[in-house]
């Protein structure tokens, strides 16, 4: 069963922000529920397409730019498969976390998310002819980060990552991996 898209999703390119600068010092359980699935998604989907992950967190720290980062995935810099376009794949990891967020919360969240529209941005721009054709290809990928995720196998690793990461603020890539491979199983079955 697939779910319907989240709100502001239909045919709208994402529009490019400045990373938050300041986002409320406490964190409420929504939020930390929310970020969690944000860097569930980020970690699921990079373990999907043969990226490593070192671990995703929830615990908030401070950015480059002075303000609050409520949760990062870290990424190793192996592989365990091959990929077709490195590019793609970095995008999909990068979306990924807005798709993933917007599965809980029902839309996205362009503002909690723009560090990683902005490097998306990055990645892009140099395949992109014009601000049309970059709207374009992000529309693709972001279509391909939604089918993905949509898939059964996908959906619960996220969500017992995103428990994972709610209960102990941390989850090594080894149970990332765990999880996915568990998860795989069970959908098949």
């Amino acid at each position: 069963m697939r779910r319907p898209r989240p709100k502001g999703s239909a045919n709208e390119p994402i529009p490019p922000e400045k990373p938050q600068q300041a986002p409320p010092a406490v964190i409420d359980q929504d939020q930390l529920r929310a970020t969690a699935y944000h860097e569930a998604g980020h970690a699921v989907m990079a373990i999907s397409v043969g990226r490593t992950v070192e671990k995703a967190t929830v615990t908030p720290k401070k950015n480059m730019t002075g303000g609050l980062r409520l949760g990062t995935c870290h990424m190793g810099t192996g592989r365990s498969k091959a990929s077709q376009s490195w590019i793609d794949d970095e995008v999909l990891i990068l979306l990924a976390g807005m798709v993933a967020e917007a599965r809980y919360t029902g839309k996205y969240c362009t503002r909690g998310a723009a560090e990683d529209l902005l490097a998306i941005r990055r990645l892009l721009e140099h395949r992109a002819g014009d601000e049309r054709q970059l709207e374009r290809i992000q529309k693709r990928l972001l279509d391909k980060a939604e089918y993905l995720l949509s898939d059964a196998a996908h959906a619960l690793a996220i969500e017992w990552v995103a428990r994972e990461l709610v209960e102990r603020g941390t989850v090594s890539g080894k149970s990332v991996r765990h999880f996915f491979e568990l998860a795989i199983k069970r959908s098949e079955s």
